[in-house]
C-alpha cells in the first residue's frame, strides 16, 4: 500500500486500527456475507500532524483547511480484492508545486455514473497567498472515465473556495463557496469594493450555498449568511438540506436548515435548540447530513473541534420532531435523533470502546447497510523502550489515564441491523480513509423547477431585485395571541379601532436591519475597536420602517439577496422585543410569509410550514365586509390580515426612512381618527446619518448608517442655550456644559451625575471617546481632592460582609509601618448609563415627561440615540469610515 508523508491539518483522535488488529470496537462482531458490485470511491490520506509529530486538530468551522497528502481511489467493486485505481494521480507533476494535494467531500449522480468532490492543488512555491490554489469542484465519468474541473476557466476558477458538491435532479451542481457571487456584485450598488465578507467570528471568509451548470457556467448564489452555510445535499422531495452556522451576536449554533434550489423558502429544519446530544450532552455538530431510504437523516455527530476527527452514526428523524429533546433546554426524553451503532460510541474526546466514525454513506439496495470510515479504539503501551498501539481492552481502559493511539480509520461495510462489520480497505499506520461512497443508482430526487416571472413571481418585483415579507400578526408568539387574558385585549379587540386607539397598541412599527460584510485585513486593515463593546454583534444598517396594522401585520417590500433582520419597535421608535437571532432572506420575486414572532429559547419549529402551529390570528372573519368599525372602503377578504388588504386595495408598502404614522382605519362616523404622528430625520441640527440624497428621497437603496463619532457625540456637543427676547442666556442645556470634568472656565469638577460626555480618549480606551466609555460601561465614581479628580475607594469586603485586608502567600496579614492592617481598596463603580436596548435603559428616563431632563433632546435626537443603542451601540457601522491600522 502506498504511503504519504505527514500532512498539515485534517480531523481525528480515538485510538486503534481502522481495520487493522481486529479488537473490541466491532472486529469481533459477525462479517457481512453480501457482496456488492458496485464501485466505490474513498479518500485516502496521511494523518495531519503538528511540527512536534502529535495530531493536528480539526474543525468543522474551518472548512477551507488544507490538509495535503490525500489521494481519490476508486474500486470496481466493493470487496477487499478488487484492485484500486488512483483517479488523481499525476494531475499535479508541475515543477512550481511543493507537496501534496487534497480530496473531500465526494458525492455521486443518482444514476451512480458520474463522481463529484472537492480538490485543492499543492502549494505553489514562492507564491503569496492570495496566489495560491483554491478547493476546486471536479467530476469524474464513470462510464467516460474522464476526470475534469468543472469551472474549465483558471480566473473563474480561482474566484473563491469551492466545496461540498451535490448533483441536483436537473444535473446542475449545489455546492458552498467564499465566492459569494452575488453578494460581492450588491457591493458596488453600497459604493463599496467587491470582497468575500468574513463570517461573523471574522476568522474566514463565509462559505454560502450557489448552484451551477454541470460545466462550470451560470453559478449564482443563493444563499446569503453572514456565516458559513455547509454540507448542502439534496432531499429526495427536491429541496437542499444543509448546515448553517447561526452566529448573530454570538448565538454559535450549527443547525440543520433548508431551501429550494432558486434559494427561495429558506427555513430551519431540525437541531437549533440541540446543541448538547453529544456523551454526557456535550456540545455536538450535526456533520455531513445524508438522506437514508427509509427518509430519516443520517449524520455524524461530533465534536466541532478537537483532536477526536470522528464522532458516532446519528440517525434524525427529522419527518416527526424538530428537536432532539422532548422538553426544552435538553430536558425529557430523547427522541428526535438516535444512534444507530451497534454498541455506544463516546463522542466527549474519551476513548470510545467502539471506535469512532469519520463519515457514513448509505447503501441504496433494501438493506440496513452503510460504507463507514471507522477507527477501533487503540492505545499506547511501552514495550522494551518501544511505544506501540493496543486495542482498547476492559483492563486497558480501566487502566488510570490511558494515552490514546492515533487513529487508523479503515473503510467498511456496516449493517446496523445485522450487526455486522467487514472491512473493505485496511488503513495502515499513519494514514487514515477518510471517506467512501458507492456508485450505485439510487432513486432520483424530485425536480423543483425555478419559479418564472410574470408566471410564478411578480415580474415588477423580480426587475426591482426585492421580495415581500408577509407577517400575519406580530402578537402571535408561537401561535399563542399574547394579548388574550383576564387582562389583554386580544388581536381581535387591538385591531378595531372602537375599543382600541393607536396610543395603547405596543407594536406600531417594524425595523429592518441589514448585516454588513466584514473585509479581510487584505482588503481593508481598520482598527477592530470600530465594533465597540460588543463585536458579536457585528455591524449593522437600517434599511427602514414600515408601520404594523392595528391587528398586528406587516406586508412590504424589502431588498432580495441580502442578509436581514427585523425588530418590532413602538413609537418611539425603541425595540420592545429581543433582537432576531438568526439571518432573513428574500431572493426577487419570493414573497415569505410567517405567522408572527417567538422567544429566543422558544423551541416551537417557528418558520418550518409543516411543523409551526396554526396561526393566533385568523384574520377577516368574512369577506364583502371591512373589519370592525374601520373604513368602509376597506372591504376586506376572509382570511386577509389588514397589511393584505391594504396591499390588495393600496398597492404593496415600501420602507420609509422616517417613522411615520397615520390612521387609515378608524371609521370617522365610530369617533375621530388618531393623530398623525412622525419623527423625521430632517429636525436633527446634527449630521444626519445618511447621505443627502436619501433625505429628500428614500427608496431601496437608502440606509441609515451610524457612526458613534459622526452621529452621537455631536448630539452631548450640540449648543442648547435658552435665551430670553434679547439673546441673553437664561439657561444652558448643552450636554457637556454640565458632564464634563471642568466648567467653563476650565475650572476642574466632577461631572454633573459622575458622567463625563466629553469627546476626548477614554482614560480606560483610548480607541473611544470618554462619553462612550462612560455611557455603556461601569465607571468608577470621582470626587474632588485638592484641586484634581480622584477614584472614591472604600474597603472591600468578603461575601458575608467583612472587611477585608492585604495578605501575603501564606494568608498572613500584611502591617503597615505603624503596625497596623492594610486595608483592601477599591472602587466605587457606577453602573452604565445605557443597557443593551433604548427600552432596557435607565439614560431614556430622564427625558421622559415630567423627568429632570424633559425637552433636552428633541424627538429626532431620541430616535437615533435609540437605534444606535438597539442595533448594538457599535462605534462605527462601516468598516470603510473606520480608523484604519
Amino acid at each position: 500500500m502506498k504511503h504519504f508523508g505527514a500532512l498539515s491539518a485534517l480531523f481525528l483522535l480515538a485510538a486503534c486500527s481502522g481495520g487493522g488488529s481486529g479488537g473490541s470496537g466491532g472486529g469481533d462482531q459477525a462479517e457481512d456475507p453480501v457482496v456488492v458490485d458496485y464501485p466505490l470511491a474513498f479518500v485516502r490520506r496521511s494523518l495531519s500532524l503538528e511540527d512536534d509529530g502529535g495530531l493536528a486538530p480539526d474543525d468543522v468551522y474551518s472548512p477551507a483547511a488544507f490538509n495535503p497528502g490525500a489521494q481519490l481511489v476508486l474500486k470496481d467493486r466493493a470487496t477487499p480484492s478488487a484492485p484500486e485505481r488512483v483517479l488523481t494521480e499525476g494531475l499535479f507533476e508541475g515543477d512550481d508545486f511543493v507537496g501534496g494535494y487534497d480530496v473531500k467531500d465526494l458525492n455521486t449522480s443518482a444514476d451512480g455514473t458520474r463522481l463529484v468532490f472537492a480538490m485543492r492543488a499543492p502549494e505553489i512555491e514562492d507564491a503569496d497567498d492570495d496566489e495560491q490554489p483554491t478547493w476546486n469542484i471536479w467530476l469524474y465519468d464513470l462510464e467516460e472515465n474522464d476526470l475534469r474541473r468543472v469551472i474549465q476557466s483558471d480566473l473563474i476558477a480561482g474566484e473563491g473556495q469551492d466545496i461540498s458538491p451535490a448533483f441536483l435532479p436537473d444535473g446542475r451542481i449545489v455546492f458552498t463557496s467564499t465566492r459569494q457571487r452575488r453578494s460581492r456584485a450588491l457591493l458596488l450598488d453600497d459604493d463599496k469594493p467587491q470582497f468575500s465578507s468574513l463570517t461573523e467570528e471574522r476568522r474566514d471568509e463565509a462559505f454560502v450555498l450557489h448552484v451551477m451548470e454541470p460545466d462550470g457556467t451560470d453559478i449564482r448564489q443563493i444563499s446569503y449568511n453572514q456565516s458559513h452555510d455547509l454540507h448542502p445535499t439534496v432531499l429526495n422531495d427536491g429541496r437542499i438540506l444543509f448546515n448553517r452556522w447561526d452566529n448573530m451576536g454570538g448565538v454559535d449554533n450549527l443547525s440543520l436548515y433548508t431551501l429550494r434550489p432558486d434559494g427561495t423558502d429558506l427555513s430551519f429544519h431540525y437541531g437549533y435548540h440541540s446543541q448538547q446530544t453529544g456523551t454526557g450532552q456535550t456540545d455536538a455538530a450535526f456533520v455531513k447530513p445524508r438522506e437514508m431510504p427509509d427518509g430519516r437523516l443520517l449524520v455524524t455527530l461530533r465534536a466541532p473541534e478537537g483532536l477526536n476527527y470522528g464522532g458516532d452514526l446519528v440517525a434524525i428523524d427529522s419527518a416527526e420532531y424538530t428537536e432532539a429533546y422532548s422538553q426544552p433546554e435538553g430536558e425529557g426524553e430523547l427522541q428526535g435523533q438516535a444512534s444507530i451503532a451497534v454498541e455506544q460510541v463516546i463522542t466527549d474526546g474519551s476513548l470510545s470502546p467502539h471506535g469512532l466514525f469519520a463519515s457514513a454513506w448509505p447503501f441504496h439496495d433494501g438493506t440496513s447497510r452503510l460504507l463507514v470510515s471507522w477507527s477501533e479504539c487503540r492505545v499506547l503501551e511501552e514495550v522494551d523502550e518501544e511505544t506501540l498501539p493496543r486495542p482498547c481492552t476492559d483492563e486497558w481502559l480501566d487502566t488510570e489515564e490511558p494515552v490514546p493511539a492515533d487513529p487508523i480509520y479503515g473503510l467498511w461495510i456496516y449493517d446496523y441491523r445485522e450487526g455486522t462489520q467487514r472491512p473493505i480497505v485496511v488503513a495502515e499506520e499513519g494514514e487514515m480513509i477518510s471517506e467512501g461512497v458507492t456508485l450505485e443508482p439510487r432513486i432520483e430526487p424530485e425536480f423543483l423547477p425555478d419559479p418564472v416571472p410574470g408566471v410564478d413571481l411578480d415580474r415588477e418585483l423580480v426587475q426591482a431585485g426585492a421580495g415581500i415579507l408577509d407577517i400575519r400578526s406580530v402578537y402571535d408568539f408561537d401561535g399563542v395571541d399574547i394579548l388574550a387574558g383576564e387582562d389583554g385585549a386580544g388581536i381581535a379587540e387591538l385591531a378595531d379601532p372602537a375599543t382600541t386607539g393607536a396610543e395603547v397598541r405596543p407594536a406600531r412599527y417594524l425595523r429592518i436591519v441589514k448585516g454588513v460584510g466584514i473585509p479581510d485585513d487584505d482588503v481593508l486593515d481598520f482598527d477592530r475597536s470600530a465594533f465597540g463593546r460588543n463585536g458579536a454583534q457585528g455591524m449593522r444598517e437600517i434599511l427602514g420602517y414600515t408601520p404594523i396594522q392595528p391587528d398586528g401585520s406587516v406586508r412590504v417590500v424589502l431588498p432580495a439577496d441580502t442578509p436581514l433582520a427585523i425588530s418590532v419597535v413602538d413609537a418611539d421608535g425603541r425595540r420592545i422585543a429581543g433582537r432576531h437571532r438568526s439571518w432573513l432572506q428574500l431572493r426577487a420575486g419570493e414573497v415569505r410569509q410567517c405567522n408572527g414572532c417567538h422567544t429566543a429559547d422558544s423551541e416551537v419549529a417557528h418558520g418550518r410550514a409543516d411543523k409551526q402551529p396554526e396561526p393566533a390570528w385568523s384574520g377577516a372573519a368574512t369577506s364583502g365586509i371591512p373589519f370592525p368599525n374601520t373604513e368602509p372602503a376597506l372591504v376586506a377578504e376572509m382570511g386577509e390580515t389588514m397589511a393584505q388588504l391594504l396591499a390588495r386595495i393600496a398597492g404593496e408598502a415600501e420602507l420609509e426612512g422616517d417613522i411615520a404614522y397615520a390612521d387609515l382605519w378608524t371609521d370617522p362616523a365610530v369617533r375621530a381618527k388618531d393623530p398623525s404622528s412622525v419623527i423625521p430625520y430632517g429636525e436633527l441640527a446634527t449630521p444626519q446619518p445618511m447621505s443627502l440624497v436619501c433625505q429628500d428621497n428614500w427608496d431601496s437603496n437608502c440606509r441609515i448608517v451610524i457612526h458613534y463619532p459622526e452621529h452621537l457625540q455631536p448630539l452631548w456637543e450640540r449648543t442648547r442655550e435658552i435665551t430670553d427676547g434679547a439673546g441673553t442666556v437664561l439657561e444652558d442645556r448643552t450636554c457637556t456644559a454640565c458632564h464634563s470634568a471642568r466648567d467653563a472656565d476650565g475650572v476642574v469638577r466632577v461631572p454633573a451625575a459622575q458622567l463625563n460626555l466629553v469627546a476626548d480618549p477614554s482614560p480606560a480606551n483610548a480607541d473611544w471617546m470618554t462619553s462612550y466609555v462612560e455611557l455603556l460601561f461601569n465607571n468608577p465614581a470621582q470626587q474632588l481632592v485638592d484641586g484634581a479628580l480622584q477614584n472614591i475607594l472604600v474597603q472591600d469586603t468578603d461575601d458575608n460582609g467583612n472587611p477585608l485586608f492585604e495578605t501575603d502567600e501564606d494568608g498572613e496579614l500584611i502591617l503597615d509601618a505603624d503596625g497596623n492592617p492594610i486595608p483592601v481598596m477599591v472602587t466605587v463603580d457606577i453602573e452604565g448609563t445605557m443597557g443593551d436596548s433604548a427600552n432596557g435603559s435607565r439614560f431614556f428616563e430622564m427625558f421622559e415627561p415630567g423627568a429632570g431632563h424633559a425637552d433636552y433632546l428633541e424627538p429626532a435626537e431620541l430616535r437615533l440615540i435609540s437605534e444606535w443603542l438597539d442595533i448594538g451601540a457599535q462605534y462605527y457601522n462601516d468598516p470603510f469610515a473606520a480608523p484604519v491600522n
